[in-house]
């Protein structure tokens, strides 16, 4: 399982994004393994869409990826707030972090590097673009 941050999300939805070919091309090279990402991390890439009344778009192409969405669990919020207080990551990306730990995915597929750092560091999987 590979769990795929918001950033490369984001910019794969996003044609004018510039990191959209780089979305691209990593989701194509991911597209044997299976795609997840926290429910927070999809809320957070649906933002852009809804303010665009292109949500219906946008949740189609999600639905192409066949994204799982792990659950975090009931013990979330202290895990978050510990993984927050640890890390200095921002929440949404603690949340990836609680994903890709509780899914014991493979890799984390991310365009941002203090969350790249951050997966690093607790060893989990990492797949850069």
């Amino acid at each position: 399982m590979i769990v795929v941050d918001a950033s490369v999300l984001i910019a794969h939805l996003d044609e004018r994004d510039a990191l959209h070919r780089r979305a691209e091309d990593a989701l194509l090279e991911a597209a044997e393994q299976t795609l997840a990402c926290s429910p927070i991390t999809l809320a957070e890439v649906l933002v852009g869409p809804a303010r665009r009344s292109r949500l219906d778009e946008a949740r189609a192409a999600i639905a192409e990826l066949e994204l799982d969405v792990i659950p975090l669990g009931d013990d979330a919020p202290v895990r978050l707030a510990t993984l927050r207080a640890a890390s200095g990551q921002k929440l949404p990306d603690c949340c990836e972090l609680l994903a890709a730990s509780a899914a014991a995915a493979a890799r984390v597929l991310t365009f941002d590097d203090a969350l790249a750092r951050e997966v690093h560091r607790l060893g989990l999987g990492l797949g850069r673009s």
